[in-house]
């Protein structure tokens, strides 16, 4: 440790306990926790701040204390608040003290899992992807670059919680200690005392910490550390005591909590939705009650991963996770209490009393209606609009670190070498493009190359013609061995067999523009241009609609492809209606307007439909898979 560390440790004031003070401590002769000085246990519910609009925090909230649950859980995941390095960002939706505000207001206890590495499908797990500028960093370990980065990002993050600890009269009764790191390969114990050691010193030694990890042998062997409370996540299909049992292998006292008991699944663009009934969720919730175990409900409220936030999952192929994390959780997407909501609530009447009196009801959805979009132009059309700054000149691709690009979209451009009269194919090595790459020669759409997917695209052109390669980041991984997710072309491409020299690569920030009002022209000053009718390859479109009341509502993009959705420069997220499951996107009310014409901005990436047009509903549709494409 560091002279700054070792003199916080003789500073600082942690929570020294007088007699009366408020004090959460474990009780392992009693295997219970001690709130108080009384036994207790919580009954809990994962919510992400960091998917919930915040004009909605405390609907959701309130919605779950009157669920009865007395606690929540929650994630922070670093990139979020770290987009680069010394950067850090507590602002607007990322007020993660106003969040813990509302929760001391409602009455609800918090469980804090804090990272550094947190999962939740989010994108590269929370770990920020510059950490990836050093290409051989070893994340979760003990690699000196990567504890220097947590370190930093600790250093930052844990003196806005000291205060709010429950010994210190704040509502937070245990933080997590990385998360399910017995998942991972790398199974180093002294990364996982290094966290513990932070944590300790500055929270000090009186607050709670713990572990979570899967109900197998080797999860917990590798995920659980001595000083450290063991927790497990399991299912509804999982049996409550067999998964318990597990546990008291690794600790044979101490109180039982299951951190993830699912109350749903996660969805991937073309698979099929997940779901699970009520009566077996209830169920499983009665089991682990009546062991006398805490529990939290993951999700309680999945929310939505707005921009290009989600995550994905490497099993065999790489799997991107939709714009919707609904979750089938016991609140919808847009905050509604469902059938799983209330028969979770008759559950817990059964141990704890509830709340009386009304339940909160759904937020206001609408119907909208049709909006016409007007074709603005190619992509290629407004490098000098999007480009941030000068190109890259590189003999062979680099990937988006490289450039330093961390989401969204970079376009990789070379001339044609020689005459193309018949097709060939333009090839990727196996697994080269990184995730989804846009082919186009002469402003002619061709195809796409897609990761473990789609490896060559057949092309034809004259010499000198560009070739474009717009290459879409669809998420990095943000779970198991693989969080070291680089995007962009990580090979060479040929064509033919002569492999692709000579690039120029625009790094391009789309969203900047738009946010501040770009296309600037109103829609009856756009002039449609007869070379522009063709409606393929990556595209422009913008239109404007006027609502006479303000609510949730859904859009829906029906005969178009795939892209990116921005509704008045706000990030609605990406669709992809050809290959399901989700079809609407969830477009919240804060986003909207009355007093002015709401601007609608379409990025379709493949092929727009012949009638371009936008139509919003006022209920979700989240379960419609199509046939692969």
């Amino acid at each position: 440790m560091g002279t700054a560390i070792l003199c916080l440790l003789l500073v600082c004031c942690f929570c020294d306990q007088v007699q009366g003070d408020p004090s959460f401590t474990i009780d392992y002769t009693r295997d219970c926790f001690l709130k108080d000085g009384s036994c207790f246990r919580y009954i809990s519910g994962s919510i992400h701040y960091f998917r919930v609009p915040p004009i909605y925090w405390k609907d959701r909230l309130l919605k779950m204390y009157m669920t009865g649950l007395n606690a929540i859980q929650v994630y922070v995941p670093w990139n979020f608040h770290e987009p680069q390095p010394g950067m850090f960002n507590f602002d607007g939706d990322r007020d993660l003290e106003h969040f813990l505000d509302l929760t001391v207001e409602l009455g609800l206890l918090v469980i804090l899992r804090p990272g550094p590495y947190i999962c939740a499908e989010w994108d590269m797990g929370g770990l920020p992807a510059w950490l990836l500028h050093k290409k051989n960093i070893a994340l979760r370990t003990s690699d000196p670059d990567y504890l220097n980065a947590v370190d930093s990002w600790l250093s930052v993050l844990l003196p806005k919680i000291r205060p709010r600890l429950y010994c210190n009269g704040g509502n937070i009764i245990s933080l997590q200690v990385e998360n399910e790191y017995g998942s991972f390969h790398a199974c180093d114990y002294s990364y996982l005392r290094h966290l513990q050691t932070i944590f300790r010193v500055y929270l000090g030694d009186d607050v709670v910490l713990f572990t979570t990890d899967g109900n197998t042998n080797k999860e917990l062997k590798c995920g659980t550390l001595q000083g450290l409370l063991a927790t497990v996540d399991f299912g509804p299909v999982d049996n409550a005591t067999k998964a318990f049992k597990l546990l008291r292998r690794v600790q044979p006292r101490g109180p039982l909590v299951n951190s993830e008991y699912y109350t749903g699944w996660l969805d991937y663009w073309g698979e099929k939705h997940a779901s699970s009934s009520a009566e077996q969720v209830s169920r499983g919730l009665q089991d682990i009650l009546e062991t006398g175990a805490s529990v939290n409900m993951y999700m309680f409220e999945g929310g939505t991963n707005f921009g290009y936030w989600n995550g994905a999952d490497f099993k065999n192929t790489y799997k991107p996770i939709t714009t919707s994390y609904d979750y089938d959780a016991p609140m919808t997407e847009a905050g509604d209490p469902t059938d799983k909501l209330m028969a979770i609530r008759s559950i817990i009447s059964k141990f704890r009393s509830v709340p009386e009196g009304p339940f909160p009801p759904p937020t206001p959805k609408y119907y909208y209606g049709l909006v016409s979009l007007n074709k603005i132009g190619d992509l290629v059309d407004f490098l000098d609009v999007f480009s941030r700054g000068e190109p890259f000149v590189t003999q062979y691709p680099i990937t988006f670190e490289d450039v330093k690009q961390v989401f969204g979209f970079v376009l990789y451009r070379t001339h044609l070498p020689f005459d193309i009269p018949f097709f060939i194919p333009l090839s990727s090595q196996l697994n080269g493009v990184h995730d989804r790459a846009y082919i186009s020669v002469g402003g002619r759409f061709y195809g796409v190359l897609e990761r473990d997917s789609i490896s060559d695209v057949n092309v034809t052109g004259n010499a000198g013609e560009w070739l474009d390669v717009l290459v879409e980041n669809m998420g990095r991984i943000n779970f198991g061995a693989d969080v070291n997710d680089f995007k962009g072309l990580v090979g060479n491409l040929t064509l033919g067999g002569d492999i692709l020299t000579d690039w120029v690569m625009y790094s391009l920030d789309i969203d900047g523009p738009i946010a501040a009002g770009w296309p600037y022209v109103p829609d009856n000053h756009i002039r449609m241009n007869p070379q522009w009718q063709s409606r393929t390859g990556a595209t422009f479109y913008s239109g404007t609609f006027q609502i006479t009341a303000v609510g949730d509502t859904f859009l829906k993009l029906s005969k178009w492809t795939k892209g990116q959705v921005w509704i008045n420069g706000f990030n609605v997220g990406r669709y992809w209606p050809a290959r399901g499951p989700q079809i609407t996107l969830y477009v919240p009310s804060n986003i909207l307007s009355l007093s002015q014409p709401n601007r609608i901005t379409i990025l379709e990436l493949e092929r727009a439909p012949d009638w371009p047009i936008a139509v919003f509903l006022d209920r979700p549709i989240l379960n419609g898979t199509l046939p692969r494409r």
